[in-house]
């Protein structure tokens, strides 16, 4: 479906610093008329646009992940879309009904029972008591609080009011719902259960915008992805590149501000690393699976007669993916390469760390995290779901055989086959 359900344009929220956002009075309507403020056309004094100048649409259907530092705009954004504030400027078209799951919790009463609190927010966030009564059973079995649904709320552990809250919001029927960093709350076993729950919804046809901090839960749920940074809008594209970019990005800027590489030693210094061949961004970037070299560059200040370099490969999580160590090596001094050519790199899509060392007749003399990280940003060739998604990433050809029990003139048995890439 290519229906455009929701439709932004300039849109932008100018906050005054420390104040609370108040409702527009006929007074505030006046005291703008005269003093020439509508628009954003006059800033005051101590103010900040937490959005500026934000357009995008999204279609029917679509599940769309934001994504950005904390601060970025997100949460604003989707109040926003969500009716919750005003606009300073620009506007927002929404069609179709909307459910809002800002904040974990809302509409809870610590005084009443988990039943009448599966009521009272189910209310809150738009269902009719006939939905509520039609969903109350699942909701409760989702939560697994059947034992304590008649306790007071407040008897309630904080992590059974979490699953009850998000059981409430998550069996809401809208056709857009607007999903702001409710997965990052509970344990392991939760968090897994409630993504499920949201890939179900996905797999509805409804249209999801959702905020989270984990790019692993954002590369599974989401097919686009926005970057918004600094209240604008700085990458909209297809969610693997996105994340990548945003994944090297927030590597970068992580670093001590040192902008040498490599270990300060007298005798060598490794200064740069890229994909042979690339220039710009796509010399740390992965995005074919197809033959390439890493480069690893190195000055070497004194002669070594007896060099060995090893390199090694990881993951986002540090797990070692490869390494090797070419030994019997005679560097003079100078600039020096060390090229690594494969036939193919089938990792999955994510942030990887390539990490050199260099000896000297079995002593460490060097070593180096390159910086900045490898993207890969190739496509995915193994299963959506992320709990069956392996380190490699290889493309492959399935093929369903089915005997007929003919045979051919040659005594051959005939086959009937279907493949799928």
């Amino acid at each position: 479906m290519t229906d455009t359900v929701i439709r932004v344009e300039g849109i932008g929220k100018l906050y005054r610093v420390g104040e609370r956002e108040r409702y527009p009075q006929l007074r505030d309507a006046l005291a703008k008329a005269f003093t020439g403020f509508r628009n954003g056309e006059r800033r005051p004094k101590d103010s900040i646009w937490a959005v500026r100048d934000v357009s995008f649409t999204v279609n029917q259907g679509e599940v769309v992940g934001l994504i950005g530092r904390n601060g970025a705009g997100k949460s604003t954004l989707l109040k926003l879309l969500a009716r919750v504030t005003r606009p300073t400027v620009g506007h927002a078209e929404i069609h179709g009904r909307i459910g809002s799951l800002l904040e974990v919790g809302t509409g809870f009463h610590h005084e009443l029972t988990g039943r009448e609190n599966v009521f009272l927010s189910g209310a809150i966030l738009g269902m009719k008591k006939a939905e509520i009564l039609r969903k109350f059973d699942e909701i409760v079995a989702f939560a697994e609080v059947e034992r304590f649904l008649d306790s007071p709320l407040k008897h309630y552990s904080s992590g059974m009011q979490m699953r009850l809250a998000f059981a409430v919001a998550a069996h809401l029927d809208p056709e857009i719902l607007l999903v702001d960093e409710v997965l990052a709350v509970g344990d392991a076993a939760f968090q897994k259960k409630c993504l499920g729950k949201m890939q179900d919804v996905s797999r509805t046809g409804r249209t999801i915008l959702f905020v989270s901090h984990q790019m692993p839960q954002i590369r599974r749920l989401c097919e686009r992805v926005i970057w918004v940074d600094g209240g604008k809008i700085r990458v909209d594209g297809p969610a693997h590149q996105v994340v990548g970019s945003y994944e090297s990005a927030m590597a970068r800027g992580s670093q001590n501000g040192s902008e040498s590489p490599g270990a300060p030693l007298s005798r060598t210094r490794f200064t740069s690393w890229e994909i042979a061949g690339r220039k710009g961004a796509s010399q740390h970037s992965l995005d074919n699976l197809e033959p390439i070299a890493i480069r690893i560059n190195l000055e070497v200040h004194r002669p070594i007669a007896k060099a060995a370099t090893g390199i090694a490969l990881y993951d986002h999580e540090r797990k070692l993916i490869w390494s090797k160590v070419p030994a019997k090596l005679t560097l003079e001094s100078g600039a020096h390469s060390f090229y690594h050519t494969f036939p193919i790199l089938p990792l999955r899509p994510g942030l990887y760390t390539w990490a050199v060392t260099l000896y000297d007749d079995g002593k460490l003399i060097d070593d180096w995290s390159c910086e900045p990280e490898m993207i890969v940003v190739t496509e995915n060739y193994q299963t959506p779901f992320e709990e069956w998604m392996g380190i490699l990433n290889v493309p492959s050809d399935f093929e369903a055989r089915v005997d007929s029990g003919r045979t051919t003139d040659s005594g051959a048995t005939a086959v009937n086959t279907s493949r799928n890439r």
